[in-house]
């Protein structure tokens, strides 16, 4: 037997026998284990929810940049004028991912109560004259000097969404949520508050994503069918009526479904020409900065409608490639909420899951003629910095959600980096980093007993 080069001889490792394979098994049921055990991971959902938000915001800062060129050149900007806004509003958003992303629980309860009250004041001070001002109609708008805004109300679900965690988790730890009473007071009526006040400004999509986030919560909590369905009939009667009464409203209505511009009141210009933006964009696109529609036929083209621009320059591949961020991103909020122990983080995951996916359903369906034009951003895509700060904030609770599961807690802490790390006491030999001690280890148990 050959000896090594210290003379001592060589360790004999014995092979791993390789897993047993059943005879004719189907490929790809085998696939589909493998998968089903990928998603069970304890990190999937992290990953999914951090890698997911982040494509989607740095491919809206892309679109941002290529649909919105023509437009600033039209006003006497530099062709990067809105790209850099929203590349700002990204890496203050990025810093507000990142603090929320480690924050305590107990934190974000304490901060439900203060960021509601900011918002409901911020809210109000958009109808004192001087201080808001409309755009596109709209009155949520409060002017931070030069070409800064502000749109409170989309800072609105976000307090919506922690404080009506925070109270409905206090009233199921008190065994309150049985009675009807508890269940709709007094969460139905501030958000009643919160959707008054935005109509005060004219914007209905936003007050519907605020109703979808209130529909969201009392899901989660448990409410029974016929209160469920009264709060539903209530909300939807007071949408009616507000359709109803509104001329422009009952014209993007009559706008479902249009394949050509209509004359008079029901001008569908907009929904017409997203939809041949869409058309021709074909299965990869005309190219990235090559679109037609933006150069003044499509309005908004770098806001609601960044969607159809998308769908110019990438073609299907890019819309589909969207579609599959945000499905990724809603599964894993679900799983986040279903998988919790913890009252709180459960609705709040709930609520952020149902007001993004919400807010996607509706502007996407806009673009593709299915749904009126609510007027909308598309979630972490589209431009605008007041969108763009609360719900990467939002994101960064279900990243701080996913990372405080037990399983990801275990897997988090054995993948952190220990080199140049010193351990609490010990000798030096544990103070070594921990691979190092790893492969010390094995090295050890192999050697022959008896020699050091």
């Amino acid at each position: 037997m050959p000896s090594s080069r210290t003379g001592r001889p060589p360790v004999q490792r014995a092979a791993r026998p390789a897993p047993p394979r059943i005879a004719g098994e189907n490929p790809l049921r085998r696939l589909r284990t493998r998968a089903r055990k990928a998603w069970d991971r304890p990190l999937t959902a992290y990953y999914l929810i951090l890698g997911g938000s982040m494509l989607i915001t740095v491919l809206g800062l892309v679109m941002v940049y290529s649909a919105s060129q023509i437009t600033a050149l039209q006003l006497s900007l530099p062709g990067s004028f809105f790209f850099r806004k929203q590349f700002l509003a990204a890496l203050i958003g990025g810093a507000l991912l990142f603090a929320a992303s480690r924050m305590p629980v107990k934190l974000h309860r304490a901060l439900a109560y203060p960021i509601l009250a900011a918002a409901v004041f911020s809210m109000a001070l958009v109808q004192v004259p001087g201080i808001g001002m409309s755009v596109n109609g709209n009155r949520n708008w409060i002017s931070l000097g030069g070409s800064f805004q502000i749109q409170p109300s989309e800072f609105g679900k976000l307090a919506l969404v922690l404080w009506g965690a925070d109270l409905i988790a206090r009233k199921q730890e008190k065994r309150l949520l049985t009675q009807w009473k508890h269940m709709l007071v007094p969460l139905v009526p501030v958000a009643f508050l919160l959707l008054g006040l935005i109509m005060l400004g004219g914007d209905m999509g936003t007050a519907i994503i605020l109703t979808a986030i209130l529909f969201g919560l009392l899901w989660l909590a448990g409410a029974p069918t016929r209160l469920f369905a009264g709060v539903l009939s209530v909300a939807g009667l007071i949408g009616v009526i507000l359709i109803k009464t509104s001329p422009n409203r009952m014209a993007r209505l009559a706008c479902i479904g249009a394949t050509e511009p209509k004359a008079g009141a029901a001008d569908c210009w907009q929904a017409v020409h997203g939809i041949y933006a869409l058309a021709s964009g074909g299965i990869f696109g005309s190219g990235l900065g090559a679109s037609v529609e933006k150069w003044g036929q499509l309005p908004e083209a770098h806001t609601d409608f960044i969607f159809a621009i998308t769908g110019e320059e990438l073609g299907l591949a890019g819309t589909l490639s969207v579609l599959a961020l945000f499905a990724a991103l809603g599964y894993a909020g679900i799983r986040v909420a279903g998988r919790t122990e913890d009252p709180f983080v459960r609705y709040a995951a709930g609520g952020v899951t149902t007001w993004l996916i919400a807010q996607a359903v509706i502007n996407i369906g806009a673009v593709l003629g299915l749904l009126p034009i609510a007027g909308v951003p598309l979630p972490l895509f589209s431009y605008g910095g007041s969108a763009l700060l609360p719900t990467m904030f939002a994101v960064g609770l279900l990243i701080a959600f996913a990372r405080d599961e037990p399983g990801a807690r275990a897997a988090l802490a054995m993948r952190q980096p220990c080199f140049g790390r010193k351990r609490a006491g010990g000798s030096r030999a544990e103070r070594v980093p921990r691979r190092w001690n790893t492969m010390r280890r094995r090295a050890s148990a192999a050697r022959p007993s008896g020699e050091r």
